[in-house]
């Protein structure tokens, strides 16, 4: 498994979070100012008790839209805003992704090619858990969380950036796989098939069979920065290597370029994910 999904191993925990702890005692002091219980309170805010009871124990990273919430239903004076700005931004993510967590962050092109699972921008919560749960070694449960609120914070980014460009090229083989089971997958391609409506989203399928492929020597990303600087980025088990070279970068610019013309197009790659759901 990748640093995106997992956390990555020993050498890319995340490390334990002062901030998002403090951040929960601000919202439960504020929630209780309020004479408020996390059953009244959840509902309030849109989210489920388990969800709200994470935040409060700093067990999992608030969303945005959560930060809004509190802060308007427990008329907080604008403190729990306050305290949102002074989380550190990625928990869950392994030290050796966090740079390009960053610059993902601020692209205005992202391209990804995939063969081993979905990108963990295209993952489901169900699909996301099920990979978490088979790490080996085995993770705790608030490790666990850790990864699913990093998950969430970076999945903001398609609906958030409409101007920037998304593209991805995913092998036929992971939803053939079926991870998880069979609903786990058929909730998978149907979130596919919604982020694919999107303008500023392209996703192409690789066939099963293929006799020539540009990507045999591995998944890759490549991103724009907004000043238009072209990076890359490839991951190993334990290790990701970050590439500024701008040599190695049009090297893998043109396998992705040929990637695309070898893969589906956009259109038969959604009729084959609408075939895929029906036979799943």
């Amino acid at each position: 498994m990748t640093a995106e999904t997992t956390g990555g191993g020993s050498g890319g925990e995340p490390e334990v979070s002062d901030s998002l702890k403090s951040f929960g005692e601000v919202v439960k002091a504020f929630r209780k100012r309020a004479r408020l219980t996390q059953e009244e309170f959840a509902p309030r805010v849109r989210y489920s008790l388990p969800t709200v009871a994470s935040i409060e124990q700093g067990r999992r990273f608030p969303p945005a839209d959560f930060v809004d919430r509190a802060e308007e239903v427990l008329d907080a004076f604008g403190t729990i805003r306050g305290a949102a700005r002074h989380l550190s931004r990625r928990p869950g993510l392994a030290s050796w992704f966090r740079q390009w967590a960053s610059l993902e962050a601020e692209a205005v092109s992202l391209y990804t090619y995939e063969c081993r699972l979905i990108p963990g921008l295209l993952q489901t919560e169900a699909y996301a858990r099920t990979l978490f749960a088979e790490r080996l070694p085995p993770l705790g449960d608030e490790q666990i969380e850790a990864r699913l609120a990093a998950r969430t914070d970076r999945q903001r980014l398609l609906r958030e950036r409409p101007n920037t460009a998304y593209g991805f090229i995913l092998e036929e083989h992971l939803l053939l796989r079926r991870a998880g089971g069979r609903q786990v997958t058929l909730e998978l391609v149907d979130h596919i098939l919604d982020l694919a409506e999107l303008r500023n989203i392209e996703i192409q399928i690789m066939p099963l069979v293929r006799e020539s492929h540009a990507g045999m020597d591995g998944p890759m990303r490549l991103l724009e920065t907004p000043d238009n600087r072209w990076l890359g980025y490839c991951e190993g088990q334990e290790s990701g290597q970050f590439i500024s070279d701008p040599k190695v970068v049009s090297m893998l610019q043109m396998r992705y370029a040929r990637m695309r013309s070898q893969a589906l197009t956009l259109e038969d790659s959604l009729s084959l994910l609408r075939q895929m759901r029906g036979a799943v």
